[in-house]
């Protein structure tokens, strides 16, 4: 009897499991091992499947684009991911205080987090124009003549790190606060009859306490700028001249463009390594400067 009875609840447990299980057996592994199998094809939709072995690899990795595009992705990295870390770590900073207002400021800064990729990209566009935009007629008010921003090819990849920044402050912002939050008040109350300064206390008790929360954000920021892709799509489309090309632009140029879906796949596979070998360079060396320990 009691077999029966374990026999009848595993096949409930599983009969409620099977539709996520399906969902995902479809959605996920089938997704990506088709994929990786079309990386070695030149399959264009229309045509039937043709193998090329490694051949769409290697006609990446030795085009200039290819480089265009890891030269873009890196450029993005080096000037957003600072960037994110110093002003999120500001804005917690700042809602950290104890005041009236706070609730309200954490909303204000919250409001671009739930605005859609597409929404804000297409105000930071109109934004950045040259022609009608308000940042430049604010620098015309001064006498400084604005730049072409998303029409020059030196602007237009920082003008997206700019909407960026605007775009994700307030989501690693909440994250820090709640780092902030975690931290016992007696280390700081201990310092301050010790005499440390602001800067002190920041630098021997706040910053290595928040390692954890900042460790974090390296990674999912890191993720996020290989797979830039929205802004870059409604902004500058991969222009001008190529200057804001990025993987996940070409990755959809390729599938849905050209209809090169085998020389897509390749490019997403490729992307991927990039991604895993990144995060698990960052897992490895966070031994050295993350402390877990309260």
């Amino acid at each position: 009897m009691k077999l029966i009875k374990k026999a009848k609840k595993n096949i409930t447990i599983f009969s409620f499991l099977l539709p996520s299980i399906l969902a995902f057996s479809i959605f996920s592994v089938f997704s990506i091992s088709f994929s990786f199998f079309l990386s070695f094809t030149d399959w264009d939709i229309l045509t039937p499947f043709s193998f090329m072995g490694f051949e769409n690899y290697s006609n990446i990795l030795h085009s200039e684009e290819f480089w265009r595009v890891l030269k873009n992705t890196l450029y993005y990295m080096v000037l957003y991911i600072p960037l994110i870390i110093i002003f999120s770590l500001i804005v917690a900073l700042l809602l950290n205080v104890k005041s009236k207002a706070t609730n309200i400021f954490r909303t204000i800064f919250f409001i671009p987090v739930l605005t859609s990729w597409v929404a804000a990209a297409m105000l930071w566009r109109w934004l950045l124009s040259p022609y009608y935009g308000p940042v430049n007629a604010i620098f015309q008010f001064f006498g400084i003549h604005g730049p072409n921003w998303l029409y020059d090819s030196r602007w237009a990849m920082p003008a997206i790190v700019l909407a960026s920044l605007w775009k994700d402050v307030g989501y690693f912002g909440l994250i820090f606060l709640s780092g902030l939050q975690a931290i016992d008040p007696s280390y700081y109350e201990a310092a301050e009859i010790d005499g440390a300064s602001a800067i002190q206390r920041f630098l021997r008790i706040t910053f290595p306490l928040l390692s954890p929360s900042v460790f974090f954000v390296l990674i999912i920021t890191s993720i996020n700028s290989f797979q830039l892709f929205p802004q870059v799509m409604i902004m500058t489309q991969g222009g001008p001249f190529g200057s804001t090309e990025v993987f996940m632009e070409r990755i959809y140029s390729y599938a849905f463009k050209y209809y090169e879906m085998g020389y897509a796949s390749a490019y997403s596979w490729i992307l991927f390594v990039f991604i895993f070998l990144f995060t698990v360079l960052q897992w490895i060396f966070q031994k050295r400067w993350v402390h877990y320990e309260t």
